[in-house]
Protein backbone atom coordinates (compact mmCIF):
# COMPACT_ATOMS: atom_id res chain seq x y z
CA UNK A 1 0.00 0.00 0.00
CA UNK A 2 0.97 2.92 -0.97
CA UNK A 3 0.63 6.43 0.93
CA UNK A 4 0.50 10.43 -0.44
CA UNK A 5 3.95 10.95 1.98
CA UNK A 6 5.95 8.47 -0.09
CA UNK A 7 8.88 9.07 -1.25
CA UNK A 8 9.35 9.09 -5.60
CA UNK A 9 11.98 6.81 -7.33
CA UNK A 10 13.54 10.40 -8.43
CA UNK A 11 13.64 11.66 -4.67
CA UNK A 12 14.85 8.57 -3.42
CA UNK A 13 17.50 8.37 -5.65
CA UNK A 14 18.52 12.05 -4.27
CA UNK A 15 18.58 10.61 -0.74
CA UNK A 16 19.63 7.18 -1.18
CA UNK A 17 23.06 7.69 -0.78
CA UNK A 18 22.50 9.80 2.57
CA UNK A 19 20.75 7.34 4.01
CA UNK A 20 22.73 4.24 2.87
CA UNK A 21 25.76 5.10 4.87
CA UNK A 22 26.88 1.78 6.40
CA UNK A 23 27.25 2.29 10.20
CA UNK A 24 29.79 0.29 12.60
CA UNK A 25 28.03 -2.81 12.64
CA UNK A 26 26.79 -2.86 8.64
CA UNK A 27 23.60 -1.58 7.51
CA UNK A 28 20.76 -1.72 9.07
CA UNK A 29 17.47 -2.22 7.04
CA UNK A 30 19.37 -3.55 3.70
CA UNK A 31 16.78 -3.08 0.77
CA UNK A 32 13.67 -2.19 3.50
CA UNK A 33 14.84 1.31 4.22
CA UNK A 34 13.17 3.25 1.77
CA UNK A 35 10.05 1.43 3.61
CA UNK A 36 11.36 2.82 6.74
CA UNK A 37 12.37 6.34 5.22
CA UNK A 38 8.54 6.91 4.16
CA UNK A 39 7.44 5.72 7.56
CA UNK A 40 8.99 8.46 9.56
CA UNK A 41 7.50 11.26 6.73
CA UNK A 42 3.99 9.46 6.89
CA UNK A 43 4.36 9.79 10.74
CA UNK A 44 5.22 13.49 10.64
CA UNK A 45 2.49 14.51 8.35
CA UNK A 46 -0.10 12.58 10.35
CA UNK A 47 0.85 12.73 13.81
CA UNK A 48 0.50 9.08 14.26
CA UNK A 49 1.79 7.39 17.48
CA UNK A 50 4.39 4.78 17.00
CA UNK A 51 2.21 1.64 18.05
CA UNK A 52 -0.75 2.73 15.65
CA UNK A 53 1.81 2.61 13.02
CA UNK A 54 0.23 0.78 9.48
CA UNK A 55 1.47 -2.52 9.08
CA UNK A 56 2.64 -2.37 5.61
CA UNK A 57 5.86 -0.17 7.10
CA UNK A 58 7.07 -2.99 9.39
CA UNK A 59 7.40 -3.08 12.74
CA UNK A 60 7.48 -0.06 15.26
CA UNK A 61 9.92 -0.78 16.90
CA UNK A 62 12.42 -1.23 13.94
CA UNK A 63 11.55 2.89 12.47
CA UNK A 64 11.30 3.94 16.17
CA UNK A 65 15.20 2.97 16.78
CA UNK A 66 16.22 3.96 13.46
CA UNK A 67 15.14 7.35 13.87
CA UNK A 68 16.69 7.49 16.97
CA UNK A 69 19.88 6.76 15.55
CA UNK A 70 19.23 8.85 12.84
CA UNK A 71 18.44 12.02 15.33
CA UNK A 72 21.36 11.33 16.91
CA UNK A 73 23.95 10.84 14.63
CA UNK A 74 22.96 13.90 11.73
CA UNK A 75 21.64 12.23 8.93
CA UNK A 76 18.25 14.37 8.92
CA UNK A 77 20.47 17.34 9.05
CA UNK A 78 22.68 15.97 6.06
CA UNK A 79 19.66 14.90 3.80
CA UNK A 80 18.05 18.64 4.14
CA UNK A 81 21.35 19.92 3.15
CA UNK A 82 21.56 17.38 -0.14
CA UNK A 83 17.43 18.66 -0.55
CA UNK A 84 18.17 22.28 -0.05
CA UNK A 85 21.48 22.30 -2.69
CA UNK A 86 18.58 20.43 -4.92
CA UNK A 87 15.83 22.71 -4.57
CA UNK A 88 18.42 26.01 -4.97
CA UNK A 89 19.36 24.21 -8.30
CA UNK A 90 16.02 23.30 -9.98
CA UNK A 91 14.79 26.99 -8.38
CA UNK A 92 17.54 28.50 -10.79
CA UNK A 93 20.12 29.65 -8.05
CA UNK A 94 23.57 29.57 -9.13
CA UNK A 95 25.49 28.20 -6.60
CA UNK A 96 23.97 25.21 -4.25
CA UNK A 97 24.69 27.50 -0.90
CA UNK A 98 23.35 30.95 0.03
CA UNK A 99 24.91 34.20 0.77
CA UNK A 100 22.29 35.09 2.92
CA UNK A 101 19.92 33.35 6.01
CA UNK A 102 17.10 34.18 8.02
CA UNK A 103 17.11 33.15 11.50
CA UNK A 104 13.95 33.35 13.66
CA UNK A 105 12.83 30.93 16.80
CA UNK A 106 8.74 30.29 17.14
CA UNK A 107 7.44 28.20 20.69
CA UNK A 108 5.84 25.32 20.75
CA UNK A 109 3.50 23.64 23.48
CA UNK A 110 5.43 20.64 25.46
CA UNK A 111 3.32 17.42 26.64
CA UNK A 112 2.81 17.53 30.24
CA UNK A 113 5.25 14.63 30.59
CA UNK A 114 8.03 16.66 29.14
CA UNK A 115 11.09 16.33 31.18
CA UNK A 116 12.00 18.90 33.40
CA UNK A 117 15.44 20.71 31.21
CA UNK A 118 13.65 20.35 27.97
CA UNK A 119 10.39 21.23 28.88
CA UNK A 120 12.17 24.63 31.29
CA UNK A 121 10.08 27.36 31.14
CA UNK A 122 10.73 30.17 28.67
CA UNK A 123 9.24 33.23 26.45
CA UNK A 124 7.75 35.87 27.56
CA UNK A 125 7.89 36.68 31.42
CA UNK A 126 8.37 32.91 31.83
CA UNK A 127 5.17 31.36 31.05
CA UNK A 128 5.94 29.24 28.08
CA UNK A 129 6.47 25.53 28.56
CA UNK A 130 7.30 24.32 26.13
CA UNK A 131 10.63 24.23 23.64
CA UNK A 132 12.07 26.50 20.92
CA UNK A 133 12.03 25.63 17.44
CA UNK A 134 15.29 27.78 15.39
CA UNK A 135 14.85 27.33 11.76
CA UNK A 136 17.10 29.45 9.28
CA UNK A 137 16.31 29.63 5.83
CA UNK A 138 17.51 31.38 2.15
CA UNK A 139 15.80 33.77 -0.41
CA UNK A 140 14.10 30.55 -1.37
CA UNK A 141 12.29 30.61 2.16
CA UNK A 142 12.79 26.93 2.53
CA UNK A 143 14.68 25.92 5.15
CA UNK A 144 17.93 25.21 5.42
CA UNK A 145 19.06 24.39 9.11
CA UNK A 146 16.70 23.05 11.95
CA UNK A 147 17.39 22.95 15.63
CA UNK A 148 15.26 22.43 18.97
CA UNK A 149 16.35 23.87 22.64
CA UNK A 150 14.34 24.34 25.36
CA UNK A 151 12.38 27.81 25.83
CA UNK A 152 14.15 29.19 28.16
CA UNK A 153 17.11 29.99 26.23
CA UNK A 154 18.19 33.30 24.85
CA UNK A 155 18.07 34.20 21.03
CA UNK A 156 21.96 35.03 21.62
CA UNK A 157 22.58 31.45 22.87
CA UNK A 158 19.98 30.17 20.20
CA UNK A 159 21.52 32.33 17.04
CA UNK A 160 24.92 31.03 17.69
CA UNK A 161 24.14 27.71 17.82
CA UNK A 162 22.35 27.38 14.32
CA UNK A 163 25.22 29.46 13.06
CA UNK A 164 27.90 26.66 14.60
CA UNK A 165 25.02 23.90 12.94
CA UNK A 166 25.14 25.30 9.44
CA UNK A 167 29.20 25.77 9.81
CA UNK A 168 29.07 21.53 10.33
CA UNK A 169 27.02 21.06 7.32
CA UNK A 170 29.25 23.26 5.47
CA UNK A 171 27.14 25.75 4.04
CA UNK A 172 28.42 28.90 5.36
CA UNK A 173 30.79 29.15 2.48
CA UNK A 174 29.38 31.91 0.63
CA UNK A 175 27.13 33.09 3.89
CA UNK A 176 27.96 36.98 3.87
CA UNK A 177 24.62 38.18 5.81
CA UNK A 178 22.09 36.80 8.72
CA UNK A 179 19.14 38.46 9.61
CA UNK A 180 17.84 38.13 13.15
CA UNK A 181 15.31 40.02 15.22
CA UNK A 182 15.58 42.78 17.26
CA UNK A 183 15.24 39.30 20.73
CA UNK A 184 19.50 39.05 20.00
CA UNK A 185 21.02 42.08 21.44
CA UNK A 186 23.40 44.46 19.42
CA UNK A 187 26.66 43.26 21.41
CA UNK A 188 25.84 39.34 20.71
CA UNK A 189 24.91 40.34 17.19
CA UNK A 190 28.48 42.10 16.69
CA UNK A 191 30.46 39.65 18.71
CA UNK A 192 28.78 36.67 16.10
CA UNK A 193 29.33 38.48 13.28
CA UNK A 194 32.98 39.34 14.21
CA UNK A 195 33.72 35.14 15.18
CA UNK A 196 32.08 34.02 12.10
CA UNK A 197 33.33 36.69 9.86
CA UNK A 198 29.56 37.87 8.18
CA UNK A 199 27.09 40.08 9.46
CA UNK A 200 24.32 39.63 11.68
CA UNK A 201 21.91 42.14 11.01
CA UNK A 202 19.14 42.88 13.35
CA UNK A 203 15.94 43.76 11.70
CA UNK A 204 12.50 44.60 12.94
CA UNK A 205 9.90 47.27 13.55
CA UNK A 206 10.62 49.88 16.10
CA UNK A 207 6.86 51.07 16.44
CA UNK A 208 4.70 48.00 18.00
CA UNK A 209 1.12 48.17 14.93
CA UNK A 210 -1.98 45.78 15.93
CA UNK A 211 -1.21 44.50 12.06
CA UNK A 212 1.75 42.18 10.46
CA UNK A 213 3.76 44.49 8.39
CA UNK A 214 6.26 42.17 6.38
CA UNK A 215 9.91 43.13 6.32
CA UNK A 216 11.71 42.62 2.84
CA UNK A 217 13.28 38.73 2.75
CA UNK A 218 12.37 38.16 6.64
CA UNK A 219 8.96 37.45 6.56
CA UNK A 220 10.18 34.25 5.14
CA UNK A 221 10.79 32.40 7.45
CA UNK A 222 7.43 33.18 8.97
CA UNK A 223 6.16 31.64 6.12
CA UNK A 224 8.28 28.61 6.38
CA UNK A 225 7.19 28.12 10.07
CA UNK A 226 3.57 28.22 9.01
CA UNK A 227 4.27 25.66 6.54
CA UNK A 228 6.08 23.55 9.06
CA UNK A 229 2.99 23.67 11.25
CA UNK A 230 1.33 21.72 8.69
CA UNK A 231 3.10 18.92 10.67
CA UNK A 232 0.59 17.10 12.82
CA UNK A 233 3.88 15.43 14.52
CA UNK A 234 4.86 18.69 15.51
CA UNK A 235 1.57 20.22 17.27
CA UNK A 236 3.08 19.74 20.07
CA UNK A 237 6.70 18.65 21.68
CA UNK A 238 5.59 14.88 23.21
CA UNK A 239 9.58 13.91 23.71
CA UNK A 240 11.92 14.56 26.80
CA UNK A 241 14.85 15.14 24.45
CA UNK A 242 15.84 18.32 22.13
CA UNK A 243 17.60 15.37 20.01
CA UNK A 244 14.79 13.83 18.69
CA UNK A 245 12.47 16.70 19.03
CA UNK A 246 15.17 18.00 16.71
CA UNK A 247 14.69 14.83 14.38
CA UNK A 248 10.70 15.52 13.86
CA UNK A 249 11.44 19.47 13.10
CA UNK A 250 14.32 18.29 10.22
CA UNK A 251 12.20 15.65 9.14
CA UNK A 252 8.87 18.32 8.80
CA UNK A 253 11.50 20.59 6.73
CA UNK A 254 12.38 17.60 4.58
CA UNK A 255 9.23 17.06 3.83
CA UNK A 256 8.31 20.96 2.77
CA UNK A 257 11.20 20.23 0.58
CA UNK A 258 10.13 17.34 -1.20
CA UNK A 259 7.30 19.53 -1.87
CA UNK A 260 8.23 22.10 -2.77
CA UNK A 261 10.94 20.03 -5.27
CA UNK A 262 7.65 18.03 -7.01
CA UNK A 263 5.41 21.43 -7.39
CA UNK A 264 8.75 23.36 -9.18
CA UNK A 265 8.97 20.01 -11.28
CA UNK A 266 5.29 19.60 -12.18
CA UNK A 267 5.56 23.09 -13.12
CA UNK A 268 8.31 23.37 -15.43
CA UNK A 269 7.23 19.95 -17.32
CA UNK A 270 3.92 21.58 -17.75
CA UNK A 271 5.35 24.42 -19.37
CA UNK A 272 8.19 22.53 -21.64
CA UNK A 273 7.49 22.88 -25.47
CA UNK A 274 6.36 20.09 -27.17
CA UNK A 275 8.79 18.21 -29.26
Amino acid sequence: MSYPSDLTDEQWELLAPVFNVPGKRGRKHGGDLRTVVDAMLYVSHTGCQWRYLPGSFGPWTRVWSQFRRWSRNGTWARALTVLHAAAREVAGRCEPTPSMVVVDTHLALGASNGGFTFHDRGGPYGRTKGAKRVVAVDVTGLPLGALVVPASWHENRTTELMLEHLTRQGVTERLELVMVDRGVTAAAARALGRHHDLELRRVGWHDKQPVFRPIRHAWRVEVAHGQLGRSRRLAKSFENTTSSATGWLQVACIATTLRHLSRTRQNHSAVAPAA
